[in-house]
């Protein structure tokens, strides 16, 4: 005969979107009799495994969202390979308190030194506070925004761009830009401005930034704005990625 009661309460534990509950609550009252526990510990204990998992969740749509091309965390980074990296600035910076001052991070250094390491588990640690954070590489950035220009949405898309609390370019400078494209990513960068934070890496020093943009104006107005909040991470020495695999054979 069907269980009439427990067709209810699985009814209503969906509609009201409770899956850890759902799937939960026998065993827990079973658990729970046996540790003598009252109703209100044993609800206690479902609601708090339904916080937990929901949390969890939520953390997981804002990862997949972000589009990082890998998972890192700065826990995986070996600080000591990297000696120029301030690890107590960094460490600090993914406590996020910079994103609501609206502040920037620049990271810096050539190719390899683990630059978009940091930047991946900067932004892993930004969604695991709950901030929104859109993870990109500059050229396709760019890319982007120009196809968004030529199908009459870019405006829908530098609304999109611009909602984020963290936006993440990653590799400025490795491709030069077209001066529609300069200016696109300025204008993208100038709408950020102060409305959310950017975190940028790049292998250029900033004087051999208008070799990228084209253009002495844009690049100045574009370090204006970037450097006026900014946290620098300075990555200078052999590559990372080089050391790391030596000290793994060794």
């Amino acid at each position: 005969m069907t269980d009439a009661p427990q067709i209810l309460l699985h009814h209503h534990l969906k509609k009201l979107r409770l899956p850890t509950f759902q799937g939960e609550y026998a065993k827990q009252a079973q658990i729970c009799a046996a540790e003598n526990k009252d109703h209100i510990q044993y609800l206690a204990r479902l609601c708090e495994m339904e916080l937990i998992d929901r949390e969890r969740r939520m953390i997981e749509r804002r990862i997949k969202a972000a589009k990082f091309p890998s998972t890192k965390s700065l826990d995986s980074f070996d600080f000591k390979i990297m000696p120029s990296l301030n690890k107590p600035l960094t460490m600090d910076l993914a406590r996020c308190d910079y994103v609501v001052r609206r502040e920037n991070i620049i990271a810096l250094g050539p190719s390899g030194t683990g630059k978009t390491h940091i930047a991946l588990g900067l932004g892993l640690a930004a969604c695991q506070r709950g901030l929104k954070v859109r993870f990109t590489t500059a050229a396709a950035l760019v890319h982007d925004l120009i196809e968004a220009q030529d199908e009459r949405r870019l405006q829908r898309m530098q609304k999109q761009l611009t909602s984020q609390n963290l936006l993440i370019i990653d590799e400025l400078g490795f491709v030069p830009l077209s001066k529609s494209g300069a200016e696109l990513l300025f204008e993208v960068i100038s709408q950020c401005y102060e409305r959310g934070s950017i975190i940028i890496t790049s292998n250029l020093p900033f004087d051999e930034w208008t070799e990228v943009f084209g253009s002495e104006r844009l690049t100045g107005a574009l370090l204006d704005r970037l450097t006026h909040h900014v946290h620098i991470l300075e990555m200078n020495g052999e590559s990372y990625r080089l050391k790391h695999s030596r000290k793994n054979r060794q």
